[in-house]
């Protein structure tokens, strides 16, 4: 297992999921913005496949991406907290 690259990861997906946040919080303002939704989908439907990326490489970051039928992996996998970068702060 790479760590880096798994950091990396994480990373991109944590910049995506602000993206995303910030996006939702204008169209809770702006809720008729047809450009501003073709973005949220768009950058949600890219968070989706990194997400799904990272879970087949690591480890589940949620429940429905735990796909082993063998065992429950997404209560074997690291807590968020768990992910602390050497820097001190959470990836």
């Amino acid at each position: 297992m790479n760590a880096s690259e798994q950091n990396r990861m994480l990373k991109d997906i944590s910049i995506i999921d602000f993206t995303l946040v910030d996006l939702n919080e204008y169209l809770d303002t702006h809720p008729y913005d047809k450009q501003a939704m073709e973005y949220f989908n768009h950058y949600a439907r890219i968070k989706n496949q990194m997400m799904r990326d990272f879970s087949a490489r690591y480890y589940p970051l949620t429940a429905d991406l735990s796909t082993d039928t063998r065992q429950w992996n997404w209560v074997l996998s690291p807590m968020p907290w768990e992910n602390i970068s050497q820097e001190g702060g959470c990836n």
